[in-house]
């Protein structure tokens, strides 16, 4: 395999209820039931689907991406929306291949923000991910430049309204989508590109 030929696009409507199934019998964790403003992807060499990713909306509360960020409390909740989590990647099983895939993670990346625009009319600053410690170390978002901030307090979501305990810490990485990323998200005002598509609701 040439890691030029993979190319990654968003699961059709027609085809989610086969990458429902793939990742609910690969992934260690299931298929997420989509959380807000969801994206799925399929990693594709030639015609064969190689991986399966989801991107959607990203935890309310994450002290270690909080404090990075810098944000006030009275505006997250206003700007969650122009964060998004990395929910499932998953590499299907006869597709381990050395380097394959960080070249899958970031060749999302790079089609997220079009993306983003295209399904949810709005712009994306930043991307996070919880990896599980007790099965991966984050290697390949370490590959792929996201940045290791520290570790969650052991909570998950349970429902679209809260957390519950699962005594199991997250490591806590992200991606800045821009290089002032940290900035845009904790000024008092956000831009008029950005702050029009921000939450009307106050905290």
């Amino acid at each position: 395999m040439q890691l030029k030929e993979i190319d990654v696009r968003p699961v059709t409507h027609q085809e989610y209820a086969h990458y429902h199934k793939l990742m609910q019998h690969h992934h260690y964790l299931g298929s997420a039931h989509p959380v807000g403003e969801t994206l799925h992807y399929v990693a594709i060499w030639r015609t064969q689907w190689i991986a399966l990713l989801s991107f959607s909306s990203a935890a309310l509360k994450c002290a270690p991406r909080d404090q990075w960020i810098g944000w006030r409390y009275r505006h997250q909740f206003d700007r969650l929306n122009l964060v998004t989590n990395n929910s499932r990647f998953l590499i299907l099983p006869q597709w381990h291949i050395p380097n394959a895939a960080t070249r899958i993670l970031s060749l999302c990346r790079r089609r997220l923000q079009a993306d983003w625009l295209r399904y949810f009319h709005h712009p994306l600053l930043l991307l996070e991910t919880f990896v599980d410690p007790q099965h991966f170390h984050g290697t390949i978002y370490r590959a792929a430049n996201w940045i290791l901030l520290g570790s969650t307090k052991g909570f998950r979501r349970a429902n679209s309204q809260g957390y519950q305990s699962n005594a199991s810490p997250k490591l806590v990485f992200v991606y800045a989508l821009q290089r002032n990323t940290q900035h845009l998200l904790s000024q008092s005002y956000l831009k008029t590109s950005l702050s029009m598509w921000g939450h009307q609701s106050s905290c």
